[in-house]
Protein backbone atom coordinates (compact mmCIF):
# COMPACT_ATOMS: atom_id res chain seq x y z
CA UNK A 1 0.00 0.00 0.00
CA UNK A 2 1.11 3.34 -0.60
CA UNK A 3 0.19 6.49 1.35
CA UNK A 4 -2.41 9.13 -0.56
CA UNK A 5 -0.15 11.49 -1.98
CA UNK A 6 -2.74 14.18 -1.61
CA UNK A 7 -3.83 14.11 2.49
CA UNK A 8 -3.50 17.10 4.22
CA UNK A 9 -2.09 17.56 7.15
CA UNK A 10 -2.56 20.28 9.62
CA UNK A 11 0.57 19.74 12.38
CA UNK A 12 3.43 20.33 9.63
CA UNK A 13 2.64 24.28 9.54
CA UNK A 14 2.49 24.00 13.47
CA UNK A 15 6.08 22.60 13.40
CA UNK A 16 8.05 24.14 11.51
CA UNK A 17 12.14 25.15 11.98
CA UNK A 18 12.42 27.36 14.74
CA UNK A 19 8.70 28.17 15.20
CA UNK A 20 8.91 27.34 18.80
CA UNK A 21 11.28 30.10 21.58
CA UNK A 22 12.34 29.35 24.53
CA UNK A 23 9.32 29.70 26.89
CA UNK A 24 7.05 27.44 24.74
CA UNK A 25 7.48 24.28 25.88
CA UNK A 26 3.58 23.90 27.54
CA UNK A 27 2.52 25.24 23.80
CA UNK A 28 4.53 22.94 21.91
CA UNK A 29 3.55 19.70 24.58
CA UNK A 30 -0.13 20.62 23.29
CA UNK A 31 0.43 21.20 19.73
CA UNK A 32 2.47 17.54 19.81
CA UNK A 33 -0.50 15.55 21.26
CA UNK A 34 -2.67 17.50 18.69
CA UNK A 35 -0.63 16.31 15.96
CA UNK A 36 -0.83 12.65 17.61
CA UNK A 37 -4.18 12.91 17.41
CA UNK A 38 -4.59 13.91 14.22
CA UNK A 39 -2.18 10.95 13.04
CA UNK A 40 -4.09 8.44 14.90
CA UNK A 41 -7.23 9.22 13.67
CA UNK A 42 -6.25 8.73 9.73
CA UNK A 43 -4.44 5.72 10.57
CA UNK A 44 -8.04 4.37 11.53
CA UNK A 45 -8.80 3.93 8.02
CA UNK A 46 -5.17 4.75 6.01
CA UNK A 47 -2.63 3.15 8.34
CA UNK A 48 0.17 3.86 5.38
CA UNK A 49 -0.46 7.09 5.21
CA UNK A 50 -0.68 7.47 9.30
CA UNK A 51 2.52 5.91 9.48
CA UNK A 52 3.77 8.39 6.75
CA UNK A 53 2.53 11.29 8.59
CA UNK A 54 4.14 10.17 11.56
CA UNK A 55 7.73 9.65 10.04
CA UNK A 56 7.03 13.19 8.85
CA UNK A 57 6.17 14.55 12.47
CA UNK A 58 9.34 13.04 13.43
CA UNK A 59 11.36 14.37 10.82
CA UNK A 60 10.08 18.26 12.39
CA UNK A 61 10.90 17.58 16.21
CA UNK A 62 14.28 18.68 16.72
CA UNK A 63 14.10 21.51 14.26
CA UNK A 64 10.88 22.71 15.46
CA UNK A 65 11.54 22.12 19.31
CA UNK A 66 15.56 23.06 19.07
CA UNK A 67 15.04 26.41 20.92
CA UNK A 68 12.93 25.64 23.71
CA UNK A 69 14.19 25.38 27.45
CA UNK A 70 13.56 21.58 27.82
CA UNK A 71 15.54 21.61 31.40
CA UNK A 72 11.43 20.85 33.40
CA UNK A 73 11.42 17.54 31.33
CA UNK A 74 7.92 18.32 30.85
CA UNK A 75 8.66 18.28 26.72
CA UNK A 76 10.71 15.45 27.03
CA UNK A 77 8.17 13.54 28.43
CA UNK A 78 5.80 15.16 25.75
CA UNK A 79 7.91 13.84 23.19
CA UNK A 80 8.18 10.35 24.97
CA UNK A 81 4.65 9.82 24.97
CA UNK A 82 4.13 11.19 21.74
CA UNK A 83 7.02 8.66 20.26
CA UNK A 84 5.10 5.76 22.26
CA UNK A 85 2.23 6.19 19.80
CA UNK A 86 3.71 6.66 16.69
CA UNK A 87 6.17 4.06 16.68
CA UNK A 88 3.72 1.37 16.37
CA UNK A 89 1.90 3.05 14.10
CA UNK A 90 4.77 3.00 11.74
CA UNK A 91 5.53 -0.50 12.83
CA UNK A 92 2.94 -2.06 12.04
CA UNK A 93 1.75 -0.25 8.16
CA UNK A 94 1.18 -2.29 5.75
CA UNK A 95 3.90 -0.64 3.34
CA UNK A 96 5.50 -1.58 0.39
CA UNK A 97 9.27 -2.67 0.62
CA UNK A 98 10.12 1.22 -1.10
CA UNK A 99 7.98 3.04 1.00
CA UNK A 100 9.29 1.42 4.16
CA UNK A 101 12.94 1.88 2.75
CA UNK A 102 12.34 5.60 1.88
CA UNK A 103 10.57 5.90 5.37
CA UNK A 104 14.23 4.49 7.17
CA UNK A 105 16.38 6.70 5.76
CA UNK A 106 14.58 9.48 6.39
CA UNK A 107 13.97 8.74 9.78
CA UNK A 108 17.80 8.03 10.16
CA UNK A 109 18.34 11.39 8.98
CA UNK A 110 16.34 12.42 11.55
CA UNK A 111 17.90 10.72 14.05
CA UNK A 112 21.81 12.36 12.88
CA UNK A 113 20.61 16.16 12.99
CA UNK A 114 18.77 15.74 16.16
CA UNK A 115 20.26 17.36 18.77
CA UNK A 116 19.54 16.13 22.13
CA UNK A 117 18.08 12.52 21.78
CA UNK A 118 14.52 12.89 21.52
CA UNK A 119 14.48 10.31 18.38
CA UNK A 120 16.13 7.83 20.73
CA UNK A 121 13.13 5.90 21.27
CA UNK A 122 13.08 5.13 17.10
CA UNK A 123 16.25 3.85 17.70
CA UNK A 124 15.94 1.90 20.38
CA UNK A 125 13.16 -0.60 18.07
CA UNK A 126 15.01 -0.21 14.75
CA UNK A 127 14.46 -3.24 14.06
CA UNK A 128 10.58 -3.56 14.43
CA UNK A 129 10.71 -0.48 12.28
CA UNK A 130 12.67 -2.81 9.68
CA UNK A 131 9.24 -4.32 8.68
CA UNK A 132 11.23 -7.87 7.90
CA UNK A 133 13.69 -9.83 8.76
CA UNK A 134 15.91 -9.22 5.39
CA UNK A 135 15.77 -5.02 6.18
CA UNK A 136 16.47 -6.07 9.02
CA UNK A 137 19.94 -8.20 8.49
CA UNK A 138 20.92 -5.25 6.35
CA UNK A 139 20.78 -2.82 8.69
CA UNK A 140 22.64 -5.06 11.57
CA UNK A 141 25.49 -5.59 8.10
CA UNK A 142 25.66 -1.88 8.07
CA UNK A 143 26.24 -0.42 11.39
CA UNK A 144 27.95 -4.00 12.85
CA UNK A 145 31.03 -2.33 11.79
CA UNK A 146 31.22 1.10 13.87
CA UNK A 147 29.51 -0.23 17.33
CA UNK A 148 32.45 -3.01 16.66
CA UNK A 149 34.84 -0.30 16.68
CA UNK A 150 33.98 1.78 19.29
CA UNK A 151 33.26 -0.93 21.77
CA UNK A 152 36.63 -2.08 20.89
CA UNK A 153 38.90 1.41 21.18
CA UNK A 154 41.86 1.57 23.39
CA UNK A 155 40.58 4.84 24.26
CA UNK A 156 36.94 4.47 25.52
CA UNK A 157 34.45 6.58 25.85
CA UNK A 158 32.97 6.92 21.66
CA UNK A 159 29.85 7.30 21.36
CA UNK A 160 27.64 5.67 18.36
CA UNK A 161 23.90 6.97 18.47
CA UNK A 162 22.78 3.84 16.19
CA UNK A 163 24.15 1.26 18.41
CA UNK A 164 20.71 0.60 20.00
CA UNK A 165 19.34 0.10 16.38
CA UNK A 166 22.34 -2.26 15.49
CA UNK A 167 21.35 -4.38 18.69
CA UNK A 168 18.00 -4.30 17.64
CA UNK A 169 18.32 -5.38 13.94
CA UNK A 170 20.30 -8.14 15.55
CA UNK A 171 17.56 -9.03 17.75
CA UNK A 172 14.85 -9.02 15.21
CA UNK A 173 16.78 -10.91 13.25
CA UNK A 174 17.55 -13.99 15.44
CA UNK A 175 21.12 -13.17 15.30
CA UNK A 176 21.12 -14.29 19.04
CA UNK A 177 24.36 -15.50 19.80
CA UNK A 178 26.11 -12.80 17.61
CA UNK A 179 24.24 -10.24 19.39
CA UNK A 180 24.80 -11.48 22.92
CA UNK A 181 29.00 -11.89 21.62
CA UNK A 182 28.80 -8.11 20.45
CA UNK A 183 27.16 -7.09 23.64
CA UNK A 184 30.34 -9.08 25.56
CA UNK A 185 32.38 -6.49 23.94
CA UNK A 186 30.97 -3.71 25.96
CA UNK A 187 33.11 -3.49 29.55
CA UNK A 188 30.24 -2.17 31.11
CA UNK A 189 27.03 -3.77 32.36
CA UNK A 190 24.92 -0.74 31.17
CA UNK A 191 20.90 -2.08 31.31
CA UNK A 192 19.81 -0.30 28.25
CA UNK A 193 22.30 -2.17 25.87
CA UNK A 194 22.08 -5.43 27.96
CA UNK A 195 18.51 -5.44 27.82
CA UNK A 196 18.58 -6.80 24.10
CA UNK A 197 20.83 -9.72 25.97
CA UNK A 198 17.89 -10.58 27.82
CA UNK A 199 15.69 -10.44 25.09
CA UNK A 200 17.82 -12.84 22.92
CA UNK A 201 17.84 -15.42 26.08
CA UNK A 202 14.46 -15.19 26.28
CA UNK A 203 14.28 -16.38 22.76
CA UNK A 204 16.16 -19.00 22.69
CA UNK A 205 14.27 -20.29 25.49
CA UNK A 206 17.06 -19.94 28.30
CA UNK A 207 15.03 -18.28 30.84
CA UNK A 208 17.71 -18.95 33.66
CA UNK A 209 20.09 -17.62 31.90
CA UNK A 210 18.18 -14.54 31.06
CA UNK A 211 17.31 -13.49 34.61
CA UNK A 212 21.02 -14.15 35.59
CA UNK A 213 22.05 -11.61 32.80
CA UNK A 214 19.78 -9.08 33.96
CA UNK A 215 20.94 -9.50 37.44
CA UNK A 216 24.30 -8.80 36.73
CA UNK A 217 23.74 -5.20 35.38
CA UNK A 218 22.08 -4.68 38.87
CA UNK A 219 23.78 -1.74 41.03
CA UNK A 220 25.39 -0.32 37.85
CA UNK A 221 22.54 1.18 36.34
CA UNK A 222 20.27 3.67 38.91
CA UNK A 223 17.62 3.69 39.04
CA UNK A 224 17.26 -0.29 39.06
CA UNK A 225 13.46 -0.29 38.33
CA UNK A 226 13.32 -1.58 34.87
CA UNK A 227 15.82 -4.12 35.83
CA UNK A 228 13.68 -5.05 38.45
CA UNK A 229 10.57 -5.13 35.76
CA UNK A 230 12.38 -7.40 33.54
CA UNK A 231 13.35 -10.18 36.24
CA UNK A 232 9.96 -9.76 37.80
CA UNK A 233 8.41 -10.70 34.19
CA UNK A 234 10.45 -13.33 34.30
CA UNK A 235 9.75 -14.58 36.70
CA UNK A 236 5.86 -14.19 36.16
CA UNK A 237 6.02 -15.97 33.11
CA UNK A 238 8.48 -19.18 34.79
CA UNK A 239 5.09 -19.39 37.40
CA UNK A 240 7.35 -18.31 40.12
CA UNK A 241 4.61 -15.61 41.20
CA UNK A 242 5.77 -16.01 44.85
CA UNK A 243 9.22 -14.95 44.50
CA UNK A 244 8.62 -12.36 41.68
CA UNK A 245 6.70 -10.77 44.58
CA UNK A 246 9.17 -11.22 47.32
CA UNK A 247 12.20 -9.80 45.49
CA UNK A 248 10.87 -7.52 42.88
CA UNK A 249 7.18 -7.05 42.94
CA UNK A 250 7.40 -3.58 45.24
CA UNK A 251 10.72 -2.47 43.51
CA UNK A 252 8.99 -2.36 40.29
CA UNK A 253 5.94 -1.19 40.67
CA UNK A 254 5.21 1.99 38.59
CA UNK A 255 2.73 4.54 39.13
CA UNK A 256 2.23 8.43 38.72
CA UNK A 257 0.76 8.52 42.53
CA UNK A 258 0.28 5.84 45.69
CA UNK A 259 -2.59 4.74 44.64
CA UNK A 260 -1.38 4.13 40.84
CA UNK A 261 1.14 2.14 42.39
CA UNK A 262 -1.06 -0.21 44.68
CA UNK A 263 -3.41 -0.94 41.92
CA UNK A 264 0.05 -1.92 38.99
CA UNK A 265 1.09 -4.26 42.23
CA UNK A 266 -2.34 -6.20 42.60
CA UNK A 267 -2.86 -6.76 38.88
CA UNK A 268 -0.06 -8.66 38.94
CA UNK A 269 -0.25 -10.32 41.65
CA UNK A 270 -4.26 -11.13 42.45
CA UNK A 271 -3.29 -14.14 44.23
CA UNK A 272 -2.37 -12.16 47.23
CA UNK A 273 -4.69 -10.57 49.75
CA UNK A 274 -4.85 -6.64 49.18
CA UNK A 275 -3.91 -5.92 53.08
CA UNK A 276 -0.82 -7.73 52.48
CA UNK A 277 0.06 -6.22 49.41
CA UNK A 278 -0.66 -2.40 50.88
CA UNK A 279 1.17 -2.94 54.41
CA UNK A 280 4.14 -4.24 51.98
CA UNK A 281 4.39 -1.19 50.33
CA UNK A 282 3.64 0.92 52.91
CA UNK A 283 6.64 -0.62 54.94
CA UNK A 284 9.04 0.66 51.32
CA UNK A 285 8.09 4.36 52.31
CA UNK A 286 8.92 4.72 56.28
CA UNK A 287 7.71 8.26 57.23
CA UNK A 288 5.41 8.39 54.72
CA UNK A 289 2.26 6.32 56.07
CA UNK A 290 -0.13 9.34 55.96
CA UNK A 291 0.06 9.24 51.76
CA UNK A 292 -1.44 5.81 51.66
CA UNK A 293 -4.81 6.71 53.40
CA UNK A 294 -6.03 7.29 49.50
CA UNK A 295 -5.12 3.68 49.21
CA UNK A 296 -6.53 2.35 52.40
CA UNK A 297 -9.56 4.50 51.44
CA UNK A 298 -10.12 2.98 48.26
CA UNK A 299 -9.99 -0.71 49.75
CA UNK A 300 -12.56 0.51 52.59
CA UNK A 301 -10.28 0.05 55.19
CA UNK A 302 -11.18 3.14 56.90
CA UNK A 303 -10.48 2.70 60.47
CA UNK A 304 -6.27 2.17 58.90
CA UNK A 305 -7.01 4.69 56.71
CA UNK A 306 -7.91 6.69 59.32
CA UNK A 307 -4.71 5.66 61.33
CA UNK A 308 -2.67 6.37 58.39
CA UNK A 309 -3.19 9.56 58.21
CA UNK A 310 -2.59 9.99 62.04
CA UNK A 311 0.87 8.74 61.76
CA UNK A 312 2.48 11.35 59.33
CA UNK A 313 0.98 14.01 56.89
CA UNK A 314 -1.43 13.95 54.76
CA UNK A 315 -3.13 16.34 52.33
CA UNK A 316 -5.32 18.35 53.93
CA UNK A 317 -7.78 18.71 50.48
CA UNK A 318 -7.77 14.65 50.03
CA UNK A 319 -9.04 14.61 53.89
CA UNK A 320 -11.47 17.08 53.05
CA UNK A 321 -13.05 14.77 49.88
CA UNK A 322 -12.68 11.86 51.69
CA UNK A 323 -15.38 13.42 54.18
CA UNK A 324 -17.32 14.84 51.70
CA UNK A 325 -17.65 11.24 49.81
CA UNK A 326 -18.33 9.08 52.71
CA UNK A 327 -20.37 12.00 55.15
CA UNK A 328 -23.62 10.40 53.96
CA UNK A 329 -22.79 6.24 53.87
CA UNK A 330 -19.76 6.21 56.07
CA UNK A 331 -20.04 9.26 58.88
CA UNK A 332 -18.06 7.80 61.32
CA UNK A 333 -14.93 7.38 59.07
CA UNK A 334 -15.71 11.46 57.23
CA UNK A 335 -15.90 12.71 60.74
CA UNK A 336 -12.19 11.36 61.31
CA UNK A 337 -11.00 12.50 58.18
CA UNK A 338 -12.23 15.93 58.45
CA UNK A 339 -10.41 16.06 62.02
CA UNK A 340 -7.66 14.82 60.53
CA UNK A 341 -7.54 17.47 57.89
CA UNK A 342 -7.90 20.51 60.28
CA UNK A 343 -5.25 19.12 62.34
CA UNK A 344 -2.80 18.67 59.69
CA UNK A 345 -4.08 22.10 58.37
CA UNK A 346 -3.43 23.92 62.22
CA UNK A 347 0.37 22.69 61.75
CA UNK A 348 0.42 24.18 58.47
CA UNK A 349 0.25 20.92 56.20
CA UNK A 350 -1.15 21.67 52.75
CA UNK A 351 -0.60 22.64 49.61
CA UNK A 352 -2.03 26.69 48.46
CA UNK A 353 -4.23 26.21 51.04
CA UNK A 354 -6.97 29.06 51.46
CA UNK A 355 -9.43 29.95 53.96
CA UNK A 356 -12.23 27.83 52.19
CA UNK A 357 -10.15 24.97 52.21
CA UNK A 358 -10.30 25.14 56.62
CA UNK A 359 -14.18 26.35 56.38
CA UNK A 360 -14.86 23.49 54.66
CA UNK A 361 -13.06 20.76 56.39
CA UNK A 362 -14.93 22.33 59.64
CA UNK A 363 -18.59 21.73 57.73
CA UNK A 364 -17.72 18.25 56.72
CA UNK A 365 -16.69 17.50 60.46
CA UNK A 366 -19.75 19.34 61.43
CA UNK A 367 -22.16 17.40 59.05
CA UNK A 368 -20.71 14.31 59.16
CA UNK A 369 -20.36 14.26 63.22
CA UNK A 370 -24.80 14.97 62.98
CA UNK A 371 -25.38 12.06 60.92
CA UNK A 372 -22.98 9.11 63.02
CA UNK A 373 -24.60 10.93 66.16
CA UNK A 374 -21.36 12.06 67.63
CA UNK A 375 -21.79 14.85 70.74
CA UNK A 376 -20.39 18.06 70.40
CA UNK A 377 -18.34 18.27 67.48
CA UNK A 378 -17.58 21.69 68.16
CA UNK A 379 -15.98 21.61 71.16
CA UNK A 380 -13.68 18.53 69.60
CA UNK A 381 -12.41 21.18 66.85
CA UNK A 382 -11.73 24.02 69.37
CA UNK A 383 -9.88 21.62 71.48
CA UNK A 384 -8.02 20.32 68.60
CA UNK A 385 -6.96 23.58 66.87
CA UNK A 386 -5.96 24.65 70.51
CA UNK A 387 -3.43 22.08 70.49
CA UNK A 388 -1.03 23.58 67.51
CA UNK A 389 0.88 27.29 67.79
CA UNK A 390 2.54 28.73 64.91
CA UNK A 391 1.24 30.48 61.50
CA UNK A 392 -0.91 27.61 60.62
CA UNK A 393 -2.69 27.26 63.48
CA UNK A 394 -3.39 31.04 63.72
CA UNK A 395 -4.98 31.03 60.21
CA UNK A 396 -7.29 28.35 61.13
CA UNK A 397 -8.27 29.57 64.10
CA UNK A 398 -8.98 32.91 62.27
CA UNK A 399 -10.72 31.23 59.74
CA UNK A 400 -12.97 29.57 61.67
CA UNK A 401 -13.73 31.98 64.32
CA UNK A 402 -17.42 32.78 63.58
CA UNK A 403 -18.40 29.14 62.93
CA UNK A 404 -17.07 28.35 66.47
CA UNK A 405 -18.63 31.73 67.59
CA UNK A 406 -22.25 29.98 65.78
CA UNK A 407 -21.83 26.43 67.34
Amino acid sequence: MSPQKTHKWVFPARFRAGVYSWKSSKLASQRLREAVSEIKKVAKKDPVTAADGAVKLLEKLWPALEHIDSSSGALGSAVNKALDALIPIIVHAPAEPKIRDNWLERLWQAMEEDGVDYLAPVGDRWGQLCGSVYVANKWAENLLPTVRACWTDLNPGNYFYGTTACLSCLLSASRYEELLDLLALYGRPFWHYRRYGVDALLAMGKKSAALEYARASEGFTKPDAAIDRACEDILISSGLHQEAYRRYGLSAAQGNSYLARYRAVSKRYPMIAPTDILSDLIATTPGEEGKWFATAKELKLFDFALQLAERSPCEPKTLTRAARDFVEIEPVFAFGAAMSALRWLSQGWGYEVTGADVTEAFDMAIAAAENAQIDDPSSQIHRLINQYSGEGARFVRQCLAHRLSIH
